[in-house]
């Protein structure tokens, strides 16, 4: 089989590091990508050590020339991409309808909309040639169950699933996927006196996600068997979004 080529962005760290190490091991050539290179080259060193294959290619994916250059030099190390997983997030300030001006919405879209609408004009153009693509976009459980001051993060979230919607019913004759995965509060650690006994309590799994919970739905998405599943929204909460 051919082996896919997936890029991941915003991969330097935290989930995003996670995904692409998981879609290593499922056998893709992974590009992975950020801002900053020394993580981008640990994470590479870290995928090849586990017999993985990978690169690092650091770009600012809200700027329209370095997508186009992203794209290119991708194509030239590893192949055409063929998964394309929407990670990258920048600051989240909170902010009430107050403070929330202009300048913080279109902060957050230009992550969550403005970035993958950049991308998926430099990379479905390929993919439509092939036959042959899988885009998983990353959203948030904060898109239905915002706290105040998050008015700016839930608007543009949202947008991204409506965006992700159109996609897949646009894409679907190609042979392209596109889904969306929703994750719960994924905390990196427990700090004292935080609300993480509070959250428990709404979540009836009992316990708290893990990053590695989200890149096992990402995985499948991805993947050549996944083919007939498109325009979904996946919610990874622990049922949290089951509790009254």
């Amino acid at each position: 089989m051919t082996t896919r080529v997936a890029l991941i962005t915003g991969s330097s760290r935290g989930l995003g590091r996670v995904i692409a190490r998981r879609l290593a091991r499922d056998g893709m050539a992974v590009a992975v990508n950020g801002r900053q290179e020394k993580p981008l080259a640990e994470l590479v060193d870290e995928i090849r050590a586990e017999g993985g294959t990978a690169a690092a290619f650091p770009a600012d994916i809200t700027d329209e020339q370095d997508v186009a250059r992203l794209a290119d030099t991708i194509a030239a190390r590893l192949g055409p991409v063929d998964v394309l997983v929407l990670n990258a997030t920048g600051p989240q300030p909170e902010g009430l309808i107050g403070d929330a001006d202009r300048a913080a919405f279109e902060a957050q879209l230009a992550f969550f909309v403005h970035s993958p609408v950049l991308l998926g004009r430099a990379l479905t153009p390929g993919m439509i040639a092939r036959g042959f693509g899988r885009i998983v976009h990353l959203d948030s459980e904060v898109a239905d169950r915002p706290q105040p001051g998050w008015s700016a993060y839930a608007t543009a979230k949202n947008a991204q699933i409506g965006l992700a919607r159109a996609w897949a019913r646009e894409l679907a004759p190609h042979g392209i996927t596109v889904n969306s995965v929703a994750p719960g509060w994924i905390p990196v650690e427990r700090h004292a006196g935080s609300t993480v006994d509070g959250y428990l309590a709404t979540v009836p799994a009992g316990r708290m996600g893990t990053p590695e919970d989200i890149a096992h739905v990402v995985s499948f998405l991805a993947a050549e068997g996944a083919g007939f599943v498109t325009g979904q929204r996946i919610v990874v909460d622990g049922g949290r979004s089951l509790h009254a």
